[in-house]
């Protein structure tokens, strides 16, 4: 009889962590879809700003390294196959190969890393900071290294203008990125960390 209880309770339990974990998901690839509508031009470069990264980092933290990591390639995959996902509502694998995909594709390695570091228990204001602008370098190395290999840009000119014009506006995006998650992720971590 017990053990038909907790078995039971057991299957209730997996069934809502499966459902939460799928919300938490299409969230996260829908705010990050959205995310690309918000955008700013920038003068000398390829790559505009997008709020796009502030839901990166949130997802890798929110959901951790896993859910983070399927809610950004979830993210590309729908991009690729032709869903106007990305900025300025354009989509397939040529955009992938444009200038921003370096970009794009560092959002998966930055939600991974983001949730790595935040996965342990004892979650500080300090770690999410640093968790948030770690993934924050992962996305301009692999925005960068793109523009040198793909554009033939030197080193330099990729960090003037894929990297440097984006840094005061990443740095405002970490810090309430960072606000907001020590506030949420006490319940965040029961809901969808394992």
């Amino acid at each position: 009889m017990n053990s038909t209880i907790n078995l039971t309770y057991d299957k209730e339990l997996i069934t809502r962590k499966s459902i939460a974990a799928a919300i938490g998901v299409v969230f996260f690839v829908l705010a990050t879809a959205l995310g690309a509508y918000v955008r700013i031009p920038v003068a000398g470069s390829p790559v505009p700003i997008t709020l796009q990264t502030f839901f990166v980092l949130l997802s890798g933290a929110v959901l951790g390294r896993k859910l983070g990591t399927i809610s950004q390639a979830a993210y590309l995959a729908l991009g690729a196959i032709g869903l106007p996902v990305f900025q300025g509502a354009s989509f397939g694998l040529s955009y992938l190969l444009g200038p921003t995909g370096g970009y794009l594709i560092g959002f998966v390695a930055a939600a991974y890393v983001t949730g790595r570091i935040l996965d342990s228990a004892n979650t500080s204001m300090t770690r999410a900071i640093i968790s948030f602008a770690a993934g924050s370098l992962i996305i301009y190395a692999f925005g960068m290294l793109w523009l040198i290999s793909l554009y033939g840009m030197s080193a330099t000119h990729a960090a003037l203008a894929g990297a440097l014009p984006f840094v005061p506006g990443d740095m405002a995006k970490v810090l309430v990125a960072a606000v907001i998650y020590s506030r949420i992720s006490p319940r965040a971590k029961k809901i969808f960390h394992s």
